[in-house]
């Protein structure tokens, strides 16, 4: 009886552990039929094209003719001919000078002209009749030689007074109508109507209004030692660059302003290094038809940095950071995501420069980079490379910055 009692417990034993593990195994494959499917990302290739390195600077506009418009004479001030800040041409009348003194000094010096030539005439008949009696010998030689001499004085005091007249004419008709020296746009006017303005050409001299041009206008900035030994290093297809487009061009920016939309040449680099900032002075040109720009205005400029060169680029989204090194995710052969870093170049748009790390043959991953991790298995899908902009690039940010 004891045993058979055994028997139907060991029955009822095998029982339960055979349907445990038959739940075991179901469950298990029920878990593996349930495993999601590897995320689904979008692929591309680099993209390819031509670029050229670009460095930016802060600089200021300044003025390519700057003019102070000062009296040349003294006299009090009769009349001003702008209003302040307004656009001048070259030859406009700015100022007149009361002209009424050297009116009178011209009148002077026309009548001593006329007395210069009226002896000049007297000594000139003097020594004709002087010529005939010396050869009849009713005459010395030595008064002939006189009146010789006194008709040379005689001219010699034309010669004078016809110079003073042209002094004197000078100082009405100029001096006293100090006018425009150039184009340019006016400053505010320093003296009133009615005051005295002291005249000459010393540094003592009344100021009467400053002029700078507007139209083209000039932006000076300054770059290190180091930059300036790259650029000499390129120096050759910078100037193939410079003859092909006359002048190596640059753009510019204001501060108010996203794009770099101002074109413009390089027109001059200083010959000396600063020694106590170890920089250069640059200078560039830039037309200013609507006087946009002002002297002493700041901007940014961006200069080429390295000559053209074939790059890769991917869109700046591709590319995540791991502590301070940058890296994208390209999918090998097996559909694996893999990690490569990468050495960042100027943004381009969109596009981010790729220096290296990376080759035309990678997959890159541009899409669906949260569901992507280095070495877990992708569904990768096909896209086209990315496109490079056409036009010329817009904001350039260094490497360096990164």
């Amino acid at each position: 009886m004891a045993n058979a009692n055994a028997a139907r417990l060991a029955a009822a034993l095998l029982t339960v552990a055979s349907a445990a593990a038959l739940a075991a195994c179901g469950q298990g494959q029920q878990q593996q039929t349930s495993a999601p499917p590897p995320p689904t990302v979008t692929v591309a290739p680099p993209a390819q094209r031509t670029v050229t390195d670009q460095d930016e600077y802060v600089g200021r506009f300044v003025a390519v003719d700057t003019v102070e418009v000062r009296a040349r004479l003294s006299g009090y001030l009769a009349k001003i001919h702008f209003t302040d800040g307004q656009m001048v041409k070259k030859g406009d009348l700015l100022f007149t000078i009361d002209r009424r003194p050297f009116e009178i000094v011209l009148d002077q010096m026309r009548a001593n002209l006329s007395q210069a030539r009226a002896n000049l005439a007297f000594t000139e008949a003097d020594l004709a009749r002087g010529s005939e009696l010396v050869h009849n010998k009713t005459i010395t030689e030595q008064t002939y030689d006189q009146r010789t001499q006194a008709k040379r004085v005689a001219e010699a005091s034309v010669a004078a007074q016809e110079a003073m007249v042209r002094q004197a004419e000078l100082d009405l008709n100029d001096y006293s109508e100090p006018r425009a020296p150039i184009d340019g746009r006016i400053g505010d006017r320093r003296v009133s109507v009615g005051n005295l303005v002291t005249g000459g050409n010393g540094s003592n001299t009344t100021l009467l209004a400053t002029i700078v041009s507007v139209d083209p206008i000039r932006f000076e900035f300054t770059f290190d030692e180091a930059s300036y030994l790259r650029y000499q290093h390129f120096a050759g297809a910078s100037a193939r660059m410079a003859d092909a487009q006359g002048g190596l061009p640059v753009s510019l920016k204001l501060l108010d302003e996203p794009d770099f939309q101002h074109i413009g040449k390089m027109d001059f680099v200083d010959n000396v290094i600063d020694r106590s900032s170890g920089t250069i002075r640059g200078r560039a040109v830039f037309a200013n038809p609507e006087g946009l720009f002002t002297p002493g205005m700041f901007g940014r400029i961006r200069v080429p940095g390295s000559p053209p060169y074939t790059a890769l680029l991917v869109p700046d989204a591709a590319i995540s950071t791991e502590q301070s090194r940058k890296y994208v995710l390209v999918v090998d052969d097996t559909g694996v995501a893999r990690q490569k870093y990468v050495t960042l170049g100027q943004l381009d748009g969109d596009l981010r420069v790729i220096k290296n790390g990376l080759v035309a043959s990678d997959r890159v991953i541009v899409n669906g980079l949260m569901r992507a991790r280095a070495g877990v298995k992708v569904a990768a899908q096909e896209a086209a490379a990315p496109a490079a902009a056409v036009s010329p690039p817009k904001a350039a940010a260094q490497a360096k910055s990164d």
